[in-house]
Parts: structure tokens; C-alpha cells; sequence
């Protein structure tokens, strides 16, 4: 296989999709969800036409794209030699990939920090660490079963990883997690995955917006950079329903201490009555554009529910934000939980 314009061949393996084994063979392409539900890896076959395609969402990749040419990633199987030319990518995060590992880790710890979050920390057994870039996520399988879910790190370090998991109801991995998982246990996971990682532009501010879950791969981005001393002005929107969705505050404000061009803004979109609340009330989108006349310098970071993501990526655009430097994590769900 081959991909355009970058010049960069793979072998491939039928049995794999595109994607898998690209990550496997350290090459990072632009990807999402992996489930063929959110279009981030979506290209165009320039050559070769012997491609299947397992289920994917007509969102992502309706009927009349497939038939001009375009594909997904993440779902496509080859069986010919096939050109492909890569619409959303960065030449140099290509190269800077990372191959995948299967690992062993054992629970250290299973944090309520709100009523639906859960702060799940894990201890690498085998390997005793792995590599990845902060921002990135990793697949955990369901003891038991075939079933994966990913979740993004919120660690930077890959000894000790740290996950922020929303629990749905019924959810396969959230029932596993809330009524079986316990401390010593351990759990396989394969990774890592994902391209939300901070870019080098030393000159550019930075605008992170996340909603729930959302808060993990930015929280990870956040202590990267103040461990690295990287001095960027950069704000961190963040956007829960009431006051007690609110979670990793008090590390957050503390991180102003080595990030001093760092501001922190939460804002409640349904404050309960009766609470004490003083700072923003609204959906974080709308706080964005109070507070944000001109982001034409800006690189943008987005992570959480799918509302927020298309909210926030049109908004982020009027503000002068180029589209290409717009990065996000959309969650998708699969059987009732991300």
C-alpha cells in the first residue's frame, strides 16, 4: 500500500484494516474513533478498487463518497496493491509514530471523583512501560470477553497510567468497571492510539475546550507541558452540567504555578438551585465566544461529547481559528458507553 502525497509504502495484511496495521508499523495517520463512526481517517483511493470495508456509519462515509472513492481507514481491508491519497495529515506526525504494543497492567486504584467520572489507574506488569505521547489512548479489553472499549490518558508517563472514564448505564466496560473491577486486578490493554498531541509551535497560544470525560487526554496535555517548562499562553475551557461534575480543579488551578500564561475557565451549564457558584454559567461554547474575540493565532484542542465538538469547531473557525490547526477528540459510543 501506498499513500499520497508523502510517498510512504506499507505491507498489509487482509486480515487487518488499514489503519491497524499502519499504527502498527509506527506510521501515526490521522484517525478518531476506529469504529468508522467520527470520518477522521477518511481518504481517497487514487489506484486499486479490491477494498472491503467492515461496518462503518453512512455519517461518516455516505453512499456517494464511497462510490467517487472515498474510504475509511480504520474499517478498510485490501486485497490488491491500492494508492491512497491521505486528505487530513501531518507529514511530520507521520513519521513520528509510535508502534503499538499489547500490554498487561494491574489496578492501583478506582476513584469516584463524580457521580458518572471515575478516575481508573493502572500499573504497567508487562511491558513495565511503554511509550506514547500525552494525549494519546489506549484499548482496554473486558476481561472475559472480545470487547475493547478506548479510553485517552491523562498520564504522562508510561509506567503509571491514568484514565478519566465515564459510567453509562447497562454499559458493557462500565458494569465491568463499577461492579467487578477491584485493586491487584489486572486488565490488558493495547495502544497507543490517537493523534490529539500538542503540535510544536512555540509561537502559538493555545485554546483547549473538553465537557466531561473530555478532561483526561487535556488533563495529560496540561502536566506534560508543565513538566516540560513549556511556556505557552494557553486556556482550558471546560464545561460540566453542575458544580458537583466538577473534578481535578484544585490540580488544574495549581498547574497556573508552572504554566504562567495558563488561565482556567469552568462554566456550568445547569448549575443546581441552591448551590454556591461564582464563576461562568452557559454551555462552554457560549463562554468561549464571550470570552474570545480573535483566535487567528491559536491552536485549538477539543475533547468530549459530540455536541460540544460540533459546536465548538464552527465557532472556533469564525474566531479565526485555521481549520487545520483545530485538533479533537469526538467520543463515539458503541453499545451504550465510549
Amino acid at each position: 500500500m501506498r499513500f499520497e502525497p508523502v510517498g510512504i509504502e506499507i505491507e498489509v495484511d487482509e486480515e487487518q484494516t488499514v489503519l491497524r496495521q499502519a499504527s502498527e508499523q509506527g506510521l501515526m495517520l490521522m484517525h478518531g474513533c476506529k469504529e468508522g463512526q467520527c470520518a477522521a481517517c477518511k481518504s481517497f483511493v487514487l489506484d486499486g478498487d479490491d477494498i472491503e470495508l467492515d461496518r462503518y456509519s453512512t455519517f461518516a462515509l455516505p453512499d456517494y463518497e464511497k462510490e467517487e472513492g472515498f474510504t475509511l481507514l480504520c474499517r478498510a481491508h485490501v486485497y490488491e496493491d491500492v494508492t491512497i491519497e491521505l486528505l487530513n495529515f501531518d507529514e511530520e506526525m507521520i513519521r513520528s509514530g509510535l508502534p503499538i504494543v499489547n500490554a498487561v497492567a494491574e489496578v492501583v486504584s478506582i476513584g469516584k471523583v463524580t457521580h458518572d467520572l471515575r478516575h481508573l489507574v493502572l500499573k504497567l506488569i508487562e511491558p513495565s512501560e511503554i511509550t506514547f505521547f500525552p494525549g494519546q489512548y489506549m484499548d482496554i479489553k473486558v476481561p472475559g470477553t472480545e470487547v475493547t472499549r478506548s479510553f485517552s490518558m491523562a498520564s504522562t508517563n508510561g509506567r503509571e497510567l491514568e484514565f478519566v472514564i465515564k459510567v453509562y448505564p447497562d454499559g458493557v466496560f462500565s458494569s465491568f468497571l463499577d461492579g467487578q473491577l477491584t485493586t491487584g486486578d489486572r486488565l490488558e490493554l493495547t495502544g497507543p492510539f490517537g493523534v490529539f498531541t500538542l503540535r510544536d509551535a512555540p509561537d502559538r497560544d493555545l485554546i483547549f475546550v473538553g465537557g466531561g470525560a473530555g478532561l483526561a487526554p487535556i488533563l495529560g496535555l496540561l502536566r506534560s507541558m508543565a513538566e516540560r517548562g513549556i511556556d505557552r499562553k494557553a486556556v482550558f475551557y471546560y464545561g460540566a452540567r453542575t458544580a458537583k461534575d466538577l473534578c481535578f480543579v484544585s490540580e488544574i488551578e495549581a498547574l497556573k504555578e508552572k504554566l504562567p500564561g495558563f488561565r482556567f475557565v469552568p462554566a456550568l451549564s445547569e448549575p443546581a438551585e441552591g448551590e454556591s457558584w461564582d464563576g461562568e454559567v452557559g454551555f462552554i461554547t457560549d463562554v468561549l465566544k464571550r470570552y474570545e474575540a480573535d483566535l487567528s493565532g491559536a491552536h485549538a484542542y477539543l475533547c468530549g461529547p459530540p455536541p460540544m465538538v460540533e459546536a465548538a469547531m464552527p465557532l472556533l473557525a469564525s474566531l479565526g481559528t485555521p481549520e487545520k490547526h483545530i485538533y479533537y477528540d469526538k467520543f463515539t459510543t458503541t453499545g451504550g458507553e465510549d
